[in-house]
Parts: C-alpha cells; structure tokens; sequence
C-alpha cells in the first residue's frame, strides 16, 4: 500500500488509478467476504477453510484469492500442500487512507484529543523512574511489534535524545505502568518544532486507557510547548496503536514498505504525524 494523497491536493493519476484497482478488487461480495475471513483469522486461513466457511467451490475461492492477492490485500504462501493465506496488515492503514484522500477527508486536527481514565494519573519522568520505564520499555519490545529495537537502549542514551519537558509516566495506584517521551528529528534550526514520539505501556495494563492518558499529555504540552508536528512510524500490524494516535489528532502519511529489517525480517511502517492547530 502506498501513501494517499495530502489534504488539499488534486488527486494524481498515478493515485487514482491504483485506488480504482483496489476498489474494483472490493466490487465483488465473494473477495469482501474473503478479505473478512481472513483479516479475522489469526495467523490466516487455508484456502479449504475458507471454502468451507464461506460454502463456495475450491476453484472459486483460489480464484478470489488470487485477485486479493494481486492488488495487495493478502499474501499467499504455501505450507506443505495447503495454501495459507494472510493478511496484508498494510492495508488496514492503507485502504481506509485511500478512502479518505478520494473523499477529500483526511484524519482532522484535534485541539483537545480525549483525555484518560481518572484512575490513571501523568507526571513528569523522575530520576526514580527509569528502572521501571525500561522494563515497560522491554515489554514492548518483547511483543514484536513496537519497534525495530531488540534491547532496551541504556539509561544514558534515554536521556541524552529524549527531549526535556517532553518525557512523562502514567500512574495507576502509584505504579509506573506506562511512559511516552519525544525526540527531535533534527539539529537544524528549522526543524526545531518537529519532534518524533514514542508510547509504551506495561503489559499487565494495557487496554486500560493508559495510552489514552499519556498521548492526550503528550499531545497537550507539545501545544503549550512550541512543537508544531508531532510524527511516529508505527508497524502496520500494532492497529490498536494506530487506532489511539488517530483519536488524538495524528492522520496516517502513508506506509514505508521495507524500510528496515527486525530479527532478518524486512517490516514496513505506518507514517504517522500531528500538526498543532495552535502553532
């Protein structure tokens, strides 16, 4: 999946017609249902299964496949003599970006993105914290899709890049069960408001709306604060990160397709990015 067009923009050619290609894809009930199947089966299905379920013949079901798989919105691999076919987690921010940009609606700025639980309280980063934001940090890395890191950067390097002001924990019942900390992009002058973020929370808390609470102070002190856009790359599969980031104002660029490996796998990366509507 490729980026969708800017807000504003007349929509390329180039844009238009792979959106047709995808849409025309979708035109068919059979490949609708399919997609469903599939985007909702973990680890995939085998194209028996889905013939099973969706009470079609083999020879229609591959048939069906084979045009999903042919605009991107599955992959297909065999396993032994059976066909397994998988989601492109690609197209979950892809497909519904495309949507927006041929409406002419893209994600809308928020002034005020919604703010968490009460039971969750968020504070500045405190020299006593860091035993626990590594270790939150480390869970995150340990599900797979958080980031390209396979080991928790030190303390000193934490520090040293995480920006001053701009480095908060989240609280509940006076635990540390989340952190969220901003980088600058760059040295140059020019980019002085632009800054890159990132969001962990404890694995034992998640679902809890803690990652609410930390992006809505994220999001708030980057206002007050003079930063002008907020950005973050986030794998296509980590959607219920996508989903938060969206609720507090940050619209999907577009999708960086094998930008970088993770354990010898290439990985892509949703490009995401907020713009203050007060700077």
């Amino acid at each position: 999946m490729t980026s969708a067009a800017p807000d504003g923009a007349v929509l390329e050619a180039e844009h238009a017609d792979l959106y047709a290609r995808w849409f025309a894809c979708l035109a068919e009930p059979v490949r609708v249902r399919l997609l469903h199947a599939v985007a909702t089966t973990p680890g995939g299905a085998t194209v028996g299964a889905l013939t099973g379920a969706l009470g079609i013949s083999q020879s229609t079901c591959s048939h069906h496949v084979r045009k999903l798989a042919e605009v991107g919105f599955v992959h297909v691999r065999k396993e032994g003599t059976a066909t397994v076919v998988t989601v492109n987690a690609a197209c979950c921010s892809g497909f519904p970006q495309a949507v927006d940009a041929v409406m002419g609606l893209l994600t809308p700025l928020t002034s005020e993105p919604p703010a968490g639980p009460a039971d969750v309280t968020v504070r500045a980063l405190g020299g006593d914290d860091w035993a626990a934001v590594r270790r939150i940090y480390a869970e995150g890395i340990a599900t797979g899709n958080a980031t390209f890191e396979t080991a928790v950067p030190d303390r000193e390097a934490l520090d040293a890049k995480w920006l001053p002001g701009h480095r908060w924990v989240a609280e509940i019942d006076g635990e540390v069960v989340g952190w969220t900390a901003s980088t600058a992009v760059s040295a140059r002058e020019c980019y002085a408001g632009v800054a890159e973020t990132s969001v962990y929370v404890a694995a034992g808390c998640r679902g809890r709306g803690v990652g609410r609470a930390l992006l809505h102070r994220q999001v708030t002190a980057a206002d007050e604060g003079g930063i002008w856009m907020l950005q973050s790359a986030i794998f296509p599969e980590n959607r219920a990160s996508l989903a938060l980031h969206h609720a507090a104002g940050y619209r999907t660029v577009g999708v960086r397709e094998r930008i970088a490996r993770r354990d010898g796998v290439w990985r892509d990366t949703v490009m995401i990015e907020r713009r203050s509507p007060v700077h």
